[in-house]
C-alpha cells in the first residue's frame, strides 16, 4: 500500500495551541530526514532492515484476497508494496509535505507512470522544450502516438503557460530549474493556472530538491523525483517516486501495478540511506554551485552561466522567492562552439565526464554531443542548448579545487 503521512513543511511551525494543549513544533528539515515520522524497528535496528522478499505469507484466503485487491493492511507481493520500499516512501513524502508517495526503479519510471496514467486520448499537455532528454522523448514520440498533443515551449514562462492552455489541457509538466538551461518557472503561479483551468500540475523536483524547493506548498498536484540523483547522492542506485496527495497517488496505483516499475527493496534501502544525509549534502552543493557559477561568469572565455543564484540570471527573483538555495546545478557557454565545448570537458582533470547528476563529485557533459541528441536539433536550438554548452554537476568537492580545475581547462582549451 502507498503510505500516508501527515504534511509536513521545511520549517518550524507556530505553536499550536488549540485546546490549551502543549505547543507543537514541526521538527526541521535534517531531523525530519534523519529521523522521519519517528517510527522504530521494533527488534531495535537502527538502520532500517532490507526486506527482500518477492513475496509475504497471508493467514488466511480472505486476508490474501483483501491485501490483492489492495484492501486491509500488510503485504502481499513486492511489486504492490513492500516494507522497505514504503520506509522510503514515507520519508520522501514526509519531506515533501505529501500525504502519499510510490517509489519507482528509476525516475523515468515515475514520470512515465503519473504522466501515462493522467492522460487519455484526446487530451492536451504543456510541457517545456528544454527537459530531461527521456521527459522530451516521452512528450514528443510516446504521448503523440497514443493520440495526446503536446504543446512544447520555448521558455517556461508563466505568460508562455497561460497562451498555451487549452480546453482540452489535462496536464501542465514543469521542471525547474529545468534541464540543462537552469531556467525557472514560477510554480505557484502555473499551479494556479492550471487548476483555473482544470488542469493538474506535475513538478519536476529532481534538480531542486525538497531541501531547496517544496512544489506542493506552491500549489502543485504532484511532484516527480529522479532518486538516482541527489536523494540518492552517491551515483550507486537508480530509482523514482512520485508524491503528492493520497487520492492522486492512489488513482495511479493501478497504473504503477500493471507498468511495473518496481524499486528493489535493497535499492530502496540505498536511497534512505542517502537521503538521511540530503540536508548536509545540498548545504555544500549550494555553496560550491555558487562559488563556481560566479568564477566562471567573470571568465574572459565563457560566454554565458546559467544559474538562478548569479543576479542576473532572468530567473534570480523567482528563485530567491521560491527555493532554500540554489542547488548544485549549472550551465555554462564557452565561447567557439561546439568543438570549444569539447576541448573543455575533455581537459578537465578532476570533474568527471560522465551522464547523470546529483553526485558527491562534479560531473560534467556536453549536451550537444551526449546528453542532448535525442532533442531534434532545431528543438534544441529553439530551446537555447547552444553547441558549446557545457552542463555541470558540482559536487561536494572543495570549492578552490573546483575552481582551479575549471580555470586550466580554460586556459587549454
Amino acid at each position: 500500500m502507498p503510505v500516508t503521512v501527515r504534511a509536513a513543511s521545511c520549517g518550524r511551525q507556530p505553536p499550536d495551541r488549540a485546546g490549551g494543549g502543549e505547543a507543537v513544533t514541526v521538527p526541521g528539515f535534517n531531523t525530519r530526514a534523519v529521523h522521519g515520522d519517528g517510527w522504530r524497528d521494533p527488534l531495535g535496528a537502527v538502520s532500517p532492515p532490507i526486506y527482500e522478499s518477492t513475496t509475504f505469507r497471508y493467514r488466511t484466503v480472505a486476508e490474501g484476497a483483501a491485501l490483492g485487491a489492495d484492501r486491509g493492511e500488510g503485504y502481499y507481493y513486492t511489486r504492490w508494496g513492500n516494507p522497505t520500499t514504503q520506509a522510503l516512501e514515507a520519508r520522501v513524502a514526509l519531506l515533501e509535505g505529501a500525504e502519499a508517495a510510490i517509489a519507482t526503479g528509476s525516475g523515468m519510471g515515475a514520470i512515465s507512470t503519473v504522466v501515462l496514467g493522467l492522460v487519455r486520448r484526446g487530451d492536451h499537455v504543456v510541457a517545456p522544450r528544454a527537459v530531461y532528454q527521456a521527459t522530451y522523448e516521452l512528450l514528443t514520440q510516446v504521448l503523440p502516438a497514443y493520440g495526446v498533443e503536446v504543446t512544447l515551449l520555448d521558455r517556461p514562462a508563466v505568460e508562455a503557460y497561460e497562451a498555451a492552455l487549452r480546453p482540452t489541457t489535462r496536464l501542465v509538466y514543469v521542471e525547474t530549474p529545468n534541464n540543462p538551461l537552469l531556467d525557472i518557472t514560477d510554480i505557484a503561479a502555473v499551479a494556479r493556472l492550471a487548476r483555473d483551468r482544470g488542469a493538474l500540475t506535475v513538478v519536476d523536483n529532481t534538480f531542486a530538491t525538497p531541501y531547496n524547493q517544496q512544489p506542493l506548498a506552491l500549489g502543485a498536484d504532484l511532484v516527480v523525483h529522479s532518486l538516482t540523483k541527489y536523494l540518492g547522492g552517491h551515483a550507486d542506485v537508480t530509482a523514482g517516486i512520485f508524491c503528492g496527495s493520497r487520492e492522486l497517488v492512489l488513482r495511479l496505483r493501478p497504473h504503477f501495478r500493471i507498468f511495473g516499475p518496481v524499486l528493489d527493496p535493497f535499492a530502496a534501502w540505498l536511497v534512505l540511506r542517502g537521503v538521511r544525509t540530503l540536508g548536509v549534502r545540498m548545504e555544500r552543493h549550494n555553496q560550491n554551485g555558487q562559488r563556481l557559477a560566479e568564477f566562471l561568469a567573470a571568465h574572459p572565455r565563457v560566454e554565458r552561466v546559467h544559474y538562478p543564484g548569479l543576479p542576473d540570471h532572468p530567473g534570480h527573483a523567482v528563485a530567491r522567492r521560491q527555493m532554500r538555495g540554489y542547488g548544485g546545478m549549472l550551465s555554462f557557454e564557452v565561447r567557439g562552439g561546439f568543438e570549444a565545448g569539447v576541448r573543455v570537458v575533455e581537459a578537465l582533470r578532476l570533474a568527471t565526464m560522465a551522464v547523470s547528476l546529483g553526485s558527491l563529485e562534479t560531473l560534467v557533459t556536453h549536451p550537444a554531443s551526449t546528453t542532448s541528441v535525442g532533442i531534434r536539433p532545431e528543438d534544441r536550438v529553439r530551446a537555447g542548448i547552444r553547441e558549446g554548452l557545457i552542463r555541470v554537476s558540482v559536487g561536494i568537492e572543495d570549492a578552490d579545487d573546483l575552481v582551479e580545475d575549471f580555470a586550466q581547462a580554460l586556459d587549454r582549451a
